[in-house]
């Protein structure tokens, strides 16, 4: 797991927002407390393979979590990351706005 920072870096936010499905993961997880790989894909509208290099892209960052429980893999929101609270509000304002 890398080392986090206490301020998010400009390069570290783009790297998590800067594709479609990256975000449409980050707002399933917001919404959701903790999903496994499959409920992620089909949710977020894209492949099994498309959805675990993203998790992995994310995981590196050290935004989300991987937990097992027993075989199952599951994936959630790392609520000590910095930008967590950040991705957290933006989700919350786009819920805001669609009332």
């Amino acid at each position: 797991m890398p080392e986090i920072d206490r301020e998010p870096s400009f390069e570290l936010i783009e790297r998590s927002l800067s594709s479609r499905g990256r975000i449409r993961l980050l707002y399933l997880l917001a919404k959701h407390e903790m999903l496994n790989i499959t409920s992620l894909a089909k949710e977020a509208h894209l492949s099994f393979e498309v959805t675990r290099r993203h998790l992995g892209n994310l995981l590196e960052l050290g935004i989300v979590e991987e937990h097992r429980l027993g075989r199952i893999r599951v994936f959630k929101l790392n609520k000590r990351h910095p930008i967590t609270k950040k991705i957290l509000t933006l989700f919350s304002l786009k819920e805001k706005e669609r009332k």
